[in-house]
């Protein structure tokens, strides 16, 4: 008799190719799965996570499924896994006995992501990797007007990167916030589902509106272009975090 388990997961994503298993490279899919297997008698597991981050992608909120072929005390399984999992910087943080139909990614109601911009001229010591660091003050104000243009439901094609393997560039987003935090500035957004980069994408443009390089109704003529070239620049991976997964049923 197998057991399916439902994961809650952190990660620096710093170290790693991505989430996606990669031959010949680190990454967080391939040291989750060494380690349940190690669990599993030796024999391979898949683990299938809610979203696919990119290198240097974090997140605090992961959710990922697998399924043991014999099975343990729940209790004892995040204690056992993070053992495996050392010295990765991956921590199992809750799992979950569920249901053989549950899914971490089609079972998902919805994403919420985090990015980190560090506002300072000085370079980063401890968050180096951890937030995007711009020299230059931004203004907020008008990042968040400017953000306001792309909630609901629209077609992102100017905020999808190219290798994007969605079936369509249309995707509603639910909430998109810009706020500050002394100097740091925090973008908050959640949806359904993103398309590859999107978040990043959005993210970089709205820095360009809060140098002050373009007024806020930009981002409306930008994303009523449909075109993936006039995208700002794509924020780098480092202030990124997948923050949340949704489901019908709490983890």
């Amino acid at each position: 008799m197998s057991q399916r388990l439902r994961l809650l997961i952190e990660y620096d994503g710093r170290p790693f190719y991505g989430w996606q298993r990669q031959e010949g490279q680190p990454t967080v899919q391939g040291a989750l799965e060494r380690a349940a297997a190690a669990l599993n008698g030796g024999e391979p597991v898949l683990v299938q996570g809610a979203g696919r981050t990119d290198a240097g992608v974090h997140a605090t909120g992961q959710v990922a499924h697998l399924t043991l072929s014999t099975p343990r005390p729940v209790r004892k399984l995040p204690d056992a896994l993070n053992y495996h999992l050392r010295p990765n910087p991956i921590a199992v943080l809750a799992v979950e006995e569920v249901d053989e139909s549950f899914h971490a990614r089609f079972s998902a109601t919805g994403r919420a992501y985090r990015y980190l911009i560090q506002t300072r001229r000085a370079h980063l010591t401890f968050d180096r990797g951890l937030v995007w660091r711009t020299p230059f003050d931004l203004d907020v104000h008008a990042m968040q007007e400017a953000a306001q243009y792309l909630l609901g439901e629209h077609d992102f094609t100017t905020f999808r990167d190219a290798a994007c393997q969605a079936k369509s560039p249309v995707k509603t987003l639910d909430t998109l916030e810009v706020f500050r935090l002394a100097d740091r500035i925090e973008i908050t957004t959640t949806a359904r589902s993103f398309l590859h980069r999107q978040v990043r994408s959005i993210t970089g443009s709205l820095v360009e509106v809060g140098r002050g390089m373009h007024e806020p109704g930009w981002v409306k003529e930008i994303l009523e272009a449909r075109d993936r070239t006039a995208c700002g620049p794509v924020a780098p991976a480092d202030g990124l975090y997948l923050e949340r997964v949704m489901y019908d049923e709490e983890i």
